[in-house]
């Protein structure tokens, strides 16, 4: 079955642009960018997910009649939109509301919504689609794609996805008594919510371990795996279910926390993928995630992660940690931090949080190690010191503050804001603040929308090399 994100921006564009003052039902257009997952992490199975791309008025010339109970307009702009929807690559989806019930699929939409399949067979032949969504007056949303060959498949759930998350459609199980507990606080939906929840995490040391493990015992249902490194004996201090036995044989990190997750026995589905996050192999594992945890010091992985949360709509919440020893006449530096990027807020680029002569370095060590070796002795690579320090509590405290701020998307617990796009937390000072910043002019990212939902597009997240 496909699923549908529809970004938080363009889900309020539409409510208020469809709002109308006697409740009578109202039309919009949405154009959708694509996801065409070939096999499925945890299922292999394929799927499309599709993403809210631009919403675009019906034109006033086109609307016909509308009452409380239909809403009914030409379709010239459809097929105008049809084209355009062709030539840029997207999905072109019908909007409408129904002001006085919740959203559903109403035997005259069936009806409407086969002649606009035969509009779009006639015009564009076997192999095109369109989709069809509803707006409910109660908050609810559903969808479905229309296609050619198979007339419509209903979308299994919407995610509606900014600063808060929401799900219209199938929720996993409650988990039974091992939640309870957590239900009791957030409520009897809430378990489901997470059960159905598929979440990657990129990184899988300091940050990224007790991140996945909170993830684990919250109950979320499917988790990603990706890193493209093995347990050494540095990294046992901070890496939550690592063993010796994990440094002695070099076990990837990967497979050393997929052991503890099923060893836990809850019943999570675990995906892995070892190598680096931006290796083809791993994009249909990263694009069926609904949220993605950054958890890795790689500047070329973050740029990597940035353009993934733009293209389609998937919340990436980046983590990272600052810890300066203390010297002579200066104090300690040690402070964790959380940034949520995606549309609507400032992109780790615009924040200063990529070093992108960084990330240079390490693409060239990845793809030619010779010249990246040559480059350093020359003096020429920014890398290679001493390594950062490193204590379990502080990567652990960030990884907690991580996965609250998930919750606070979810649930709202601090209030109705949704997500911080920015938070630090100064361990040395015991003090919290929020941080933002500007979209610096003409960031391709978060400065427009033009990517905003892109999906698919060559080459892939418009990144070359």
């Amino acid at each position: 079955m496909p699923d549908l994100i529809l970004l938080e921006a363009h889900g309020a564009e539409l409510r208020a642009l469809l709002a109308t003052p006697d409740g009578s039902e109202a039309a919009a257009y949405l154009l959708l960018g694509a996801a065409g997952i070939g096999a499925d992490p945890w299922s292999g199975e394929p799927r499309r997910r599709l993403v809210s791309h631009r919403v675009v008025p019906v034109p006033e010339e086109d609307k016909v009649s509308a009452s409380d109970v239909h809403v009914t307009w030409s379709t010239r702009s459809f097929v105008r939109l049809l084209k355009v929807a062709e030539a840029e690559g997207l999905t072109l989806a019908v909007v409408h509301t129904h002001p006085g019930s919740h959203a559903f699929f109403s035997d005259q939409d069936d009806a409407n919504e086969a002649d606009l399949l035969g509009i779009v067979r006639n015009r564009s032949g076997n192999g095109h689609s369109f989709a069809s969504v509803v707006l409910g007056g109660d908050g609810s949303v559903c969808a479905r794609l229309w296609t050619t060959s198979h007339g419509a498949e209903p979308c299994d759930r919407v995610m509606v996805a900014g600063r808060r998350i929401h799900f219209h459609g199938r929720s996993g199980d409650d988990g039974g008594d091992v939640f309870d507990r957590q239900a009791r606080l957030f409520g009897p939906t809430f378990n489901g919510t997470v059960r159905g929840l598929r979440v990657g995490i990129v990184g899988c040391g300091g940050t990224g371990s007790p991140t996945a493990m909170l993830l684990v015992r919250l109950g979320v249902g499917r988790i990603l795996l990706v890193d493209d490194d093995v347990v050494e004996a540095s990294n046992l201090n901070r890496i939550h279910g690592a063993r010796r036995s994990d440094a002695d044989g070099a076990v990837p990190k990967v497979d050393a926390l997929r052991r503890e997750i099923e060893g836990a026995g809850l019943g999570v589905a675990v995906a892995t993928f070892k190598g680096w996050v931006g290796d083809e192999h791993a994009r249909d594992a990263l694009r069926s995630c609904d949220v993605l945890f950054g958890c890795t010091d790689d500047h070329d992985g973050r740029i990597f992660l940035n353009r993934v949360a733009y293209f389609y709509g998937i919340p990436v919440i980046d983590m990272g940690l600052r810890m300066v020893p203390a010297r002579e006449n200066r104090p300690y530096e040690m402070a964790g931090r959380v940034t949520v990027v995606g549309p609507g807020a400032p992109c780790l680029m615009c924040r200063g949080l990529i070093d992108p002569r960084r990330a240079m370095e390490e693409a060239l060590r990845r793809t030619d190690p010779a010249a990246y070796e040559a480059r350093k002795a020359e003096a020429y690579v920014l890398g290679g010191g001493d390594p950062a320090p490193a204590v379990v509590t502080f990567t652990t405290e960030t990884a907690c503050m991580a996965v609250n701020e998930l919750l606070q998307g979810l649930t709202g617990f601090r209030g109705a804001g949704g997500m911080r796009t920015g938070r630090q937390r100064k361990f040395d000072a015991v003090e919290d603040r929020s941080t933002t910043c500007h979209p610096r002019a003409g960031c391709e990212m978060c400065a427009g929308t033009d990517v905003w939902g892109r999906g698919d597009v060559r080459p892939f997240l418009g990144r070359v090399g």
